[in-house]
């Protein structure tokens, strides 16, 4: 038996609260247990609802680890192993809108994306091209899915990274920040017609046991409540210019990033580790990403305190300065 089985009423409300946040038309909402068990439904739905197998991705991209988000994955040491993986996939590198405008045809059933490329040194979007990319992808009846399970939740600024660019996709995934630890995440839709694909036509069609269970609901409302309580979202800008400021080092060739998502990215190629084996030893977790050896990320919790982030910029710098000895 799955929670998701039973109507409960913390999911009941949860949902409820997505939706007023989300704004239509973005207000169905599936609830699962993890990030990437959200992007297997996401791609199911949406092969489902199109009839076609066709499924758009981009290089650099990370969507997690199972068979089908890591069929759309390019980093092929990590993919090797298993293979063979989902057929009918296709990649195209990020920010290129005319790769897209070629790569989404009548046979794609949904182009998937990063908000933000986040694995990939905190990639930006340039200007218009998620509006492009949803453009093409409503002129080929194609959807278009974001996935903000690294981005949601306040992390960049606003409640999900797409508000910035003035865009709403067809399918959205958010988790991690949703239950602030407690397993729980989900993928909202932008219209009854998607959502009924599971809901009616296949009652198993994406069945987990704890998915959309009433503890890790209650947790995730809270999540929500304490981040508008508190106007958290109002001091991630603040926050963000704390860190630039205490953080700086001539070691330091870049900052990328959008709100507490950040990546700095050092002159020398192979000193990340040593940087960040050194920080661990003073206590301090700081990450490297998948895909670029030049880049640590800096990603806090939002309630982490001016005091706090001047001590851990000052370890960090630290560290910086005797790796140069």
């Amino acid at each position: 038996m799955g929670y998701g089985q039973f109507i409960q009423d913390p999911c009941v409300k949860l949902c409820k609260k997505l939706a007023e946040i989300t704004r239509s038309p973005l207000n169905k909402t599936y609830l699962v247990s993890f990030g990437t068990v959200a992007v297997e439904g996401a791609l199911k739905l949406a092969k489902y609802y199109t009839g076609r197998e066709e499924i758009v991705y981009c290089k650099l991209s990370y969507h997690g680890s199972p068979m089908g988000s890591m069929s759309i994955m390019e980093y092929e040491k990590n993919k090797r192993p298993f293979r063979s993986l989902l057929p009918l996939v296709k990649f195209i590198t990020f920010n290129q809108i005319d790769e897209f405008i070629y790569s989404i045809t009548d046979k794609t059933s949904c182009v998937i994306l990063e908000t933000i490329q986040s694995y990939s040194g905190v990639v930006l979007p340039n200007n218009f091209f998620l509006k492009k990319v949803k453009k093409q992808c409503k002129k080929r009846n194609s959807l278009m899915i974001l996935d903000e399970i690294q981005t949601g939740f306040k992390k960049t600024g606003k409640f999900f990274a797409f508000e910035h660019y003035g865009i709403v996709p067809n399918i959205l995934i958010m988790g991690k920040g949703m239950g602030e630890g407690i397993p729980i995440s989900g993928f909202i839709m932008s219209s009854d017609k998607i959502m009924k694909y599971f809901s009616d036509d296949v009652p198993m069609g994406h069945l987990t046991t704890f998915g959309g269970n009433s503890v890790a609901a209650s947790v995730s409302l809270t999540t929500f409540n304490q981040l508008i309580h508190f106007k958290i979202i109002e001091k991630v800008s603040i926050k963000k210019k704390w860190i630039r400021k205490y953080l700086v080092h001539d070691q330091i060739k870049n900052i990328h990033g959008k709100g507490l998502l950040l990546s700095f990215e050092l002159k020398i190629k192979n000193h990340v580790d040593e940087v960040l084996q050194s920080c661990i030893k003073q206590g301090l977790i700081i990450f490297r990403f998948l895909f670029h050896s030049k880049f640590f990320r800096i990603s806090p919790p939002l309630t982490i305190t001016k005091k706090e982030i001047k001590k851990r910029c000052s370890i960090i710098i630290e560290c910086l300065n005797n790796f140069k000895k």
